[in-house]
């Protein structure tokens, strides 16, 4: 049984880390996301809000103010899941906070054997893995410090962002097959 990390260590990553914080995500839903009162709008209007305020948010901005980078590559379907449309819809607002949000087709990852794992990478030198059950529900993080495993997320990370699509371009695949 893995060792997780508390809440606060975990928000801390986000703002002690140097250079770049990284994310790699797998799943094809997450119950956080169905559970939140934004998943609803856009599940019955097909929007979502300008809510560039939320926390997240902001310190993406100082972050990247600061001359760091955070990025993620989502993992997609080939059709994708509502979670999935969501999540490539509320990327819009991350991104314009700073963070640079990539998507590839679940096809291309299994090409290139990505792993299902979900996980944060922080200066190439820790990871947090992040662990869920059946459901989609968080479980908790994980502390990886081992160089080998470490490592292993840093080759996935390459690997996936040197395939992965900007946003803006992935979105227009996805409307194109509809």
């Amino acid at each position: 049984m893995p060792k997780f990390i508390d809440d606060a260590t975990f928000g801390s990553y986000f703002t002690e880390f140097a250079h770049t914080a990284w994310r790699l995500e797998t799943r094809r839903g997450y119950a956080s996301d169905r559970e939140s009162p934004r998943y609803r709008q856009f599940r019955s209007t097909g929007t979502i809000p300008n809510d560039g305020h939320r926390p997240w948010c902001v310190n993406v901005r100082t972050q990247v103010r600061l001359g760091k980078r955070i990025e993620r590559v989502r993992i997609v379907d080939q059709a994708p899941t509502p979670e999935q449309l969501y999540l490539l819809a509320s990327a819009a607002v991350n991104n314009a906070a700073g963070e640079d949000i990539r998507n590839l087709w679940r096809a291309d990852a299994d090409h290139l054997i990505l792993p299902r794992e979900d996980f944060w990478l922080f200066d190439s030198r820790q990871a947090l893995l992040l662990h869920f059950d059946e459901a989609d529900n968080y479980l908790g993080a994980e502390l990886v410090e081992d160089a080998e495993r470490v490592l292993r997320y840093c080759q996935i990370r390459d690997a996936a962002w040197h395939h992965a699509i900007p946003r803006t371009d992935f979105a227009a695949q996805v409307a194109s097959t509809v």
